[in-house]
């Protein structure tokens, strides 16, 4: 008999005002190289908060001596880390476990695993156990501290095994973990979604917003400072409620960002902001200290007030172009850029219009944007008055048009300026030239010897791109 545990949206949508539990890691002692003579490989899908949890998982597996290998063949092991935020990602997912069904026809004894946000779905995991069978091991986002469990059941007793929680969720302290990076790091600082915008799965994939204890992310930053780290991540769905859920102390956002500024930490960025919850003082905070770089995600979905009420997300076009300039004149230097949904229920033209005409307001530098994906089990997904497609994707192409008039104006206030720029390799479309991102989050390319990988230093622009700029290395 199969160990199963299925999701429940209904359960995940439940939020009560508990403290959340802090644990603290413990390896698995009755569990030693099980990975002995086994390699891995894992595939992640979606957001930053899926990259951190590949780096634990990743983490998890090393311990316990399984070997990494880059070519799908050659694995014993193929993690599937996925994300739920549109259709297209799930697509891709069942597509690559269809493939994955000639691989273990070839190689029996292969192990395939599902984490992240998909299985959090209670008809991702109905589809699963009905059209792939093959795949052994189905877990979530509230337990990958188990993996290595799970790992030793299926080996053990040769049975599938679906262990997914709905829950509020709670924080685990001193997993490990193996970064994918040598200078940049993802630090989370707290975990879930309390927001439930109404096209958004996230909150029921990841569950309640419970912050960490400020001092584990302190230490954790500490150690990568030994360790030679130049820059630091925040992660969070929403980084500006932390601490919104502290009983005993206030503490926030702001607070926990200028105890990290006055660490010898050279770059700080954080991840994602929502509008509603982005204080002056968090302003003042990222304008006084030089490390905190000046580069602001700020997603705004819609331009409309109609869309952005049936979003639920809580405040106006105008309040967010009033905190839009407040940030400029606070930061006059700073890159803003953000998300927009084309395409939502209900979006007239005049709607997009209201969208088109906040981009212009806001002078972004960049966008990632989306046509509307229903998300079955939330509010959204029963709205009637759905957009005719091909309306839809003729607003992308114009709203992308102005998105990228926007990217190369931000990027051409650089040219013949001097920038400093953490060098990252070798660039993925030339492996003659180095590249690296500016304290504003934009990808320089330049000639330089292999040494400067790793370093801070400064670029003399010579040449805007819309993606990305050139330049040479300052004697």
């Amino acid at each position: 008999m199969q160990r199963l545990n299925k999701p429940d949206l209904l359960s995940a949508r439940k939020r009560t005002k508990n403290q959340v539990n802090t644990i603290e890691y413990e390896n698995f002692k009755n569990i030693k190289d099980i990975g002995k003579d086994r390699s891995y490989i894992i595939q992640t899908h979606g957001c930053q908060a899926n990259e951190a949890d590949t780096e634990v998982i990743r983490g998890l597996l090393e311990d316990q001596g399984f070997t990494p290998v880059s070519v799908l063949e050659e694995a014993d092991l193929v993690v599937i880390n996925t994300c739920a935020i549109r259709e297209n990602a799930e697509n891709k997912v069942f597509g690559e476990l269809g493939r994955l069904k000639s691989f273990k026809r070839l190689n029996p004894n292969m192990i395939i695993a599902i984490a992240g946000c998909m299985p959090q779905e209670e008809a991702v995991v109905e589809k699963i156990m009905k059209k792939y069978s093959h795949v052994d091991i189905v877990f979530g986002t509230h337990n990958v501290n188990k993996f290595i469990e799970y790992l030793d059941y299926v080996i053990r007793e040769k049975k599938q095994l679906i262990e997914v929680y709905s829950k509020e969720g709670e924080i685990i302290e001193h997993l490990p973990q193996v970064r994918q990076n040598r200078f940049k790091a993802w630090v989370n600082i707290m975990f879930g979604c309390d927001e439930f915008c109404t096209y958004c799965i996230v909150p029921y994939t990841r569950g309640k917003e419970r912050s960490r204890n400020k001092e584990y992310i302190i230490e954790e930053i500490k150690d990568l400072i030994k360790d030679g780290y130049k820059e630091v991540t925040l992660l969070g769905q929403n980084v500006n409620s932390y601490g919104l859920d502290f009983v005993e102390e206030k503490y926030d956002f702001a607070d926990l960002l200028e105890d990290l500024a006055k660490l010898d930490i050279p770059r700080i960025k954080f991840t994602t902001s929502h509008p509603k919850d982005f204080s002056d003082s968090l302003i003042d905070v990222i304008a006084k200290y030089p490390n905190i770089m000046p580069f602001i995600h700020l997603p705004v979905q819609s331009g409309s007030n109609e869309i952005l009420k049936r979003m639920n997300r809580k405040y106006t076009k105008e309040e967010y172009l009033a905190l839009v300039n407040r940030i400029y004149n606070r930061i006059p230097h700073v890159s803003l850029t953000t998300d927009i949904i084309v395409g939502f229920p209900g979006e007239s033209e005049n709607d997009f219009e209201e969208t088109l005409d906040l981009v212009r307001k806001s002078r972004f530098e960049g966008a990632y944007t989306f046509i509307y994906s229903p998300r079955k089990g939330t509010p959204a997904a029963s709205y009637k008055d759905t957009v005719d497609p091909e309306v839809a994707k003729q607003r992308l192409y114009k709203l992308n048009d102005l998105i990228n008039e926007g990217f190369l104006a931000g990027n051409k206030r650089f040219e013949n300026k001097v920038v400093k720029v953490l060098v990252e390799g070798y660039s993925k479309t030339n492996k003659g030239v180095l590249s690296g991102y500016t304290e504003n989050n934009k990808l320089v390319n330049f000639k330089g010897p292999e040494s400067l990988i790793g370093k801070i230093i400064d670029i003399h622009i010579e040449k805007a791109k819309t993606w990305s700029l050139d330049g040479e290395v300052v004697q």
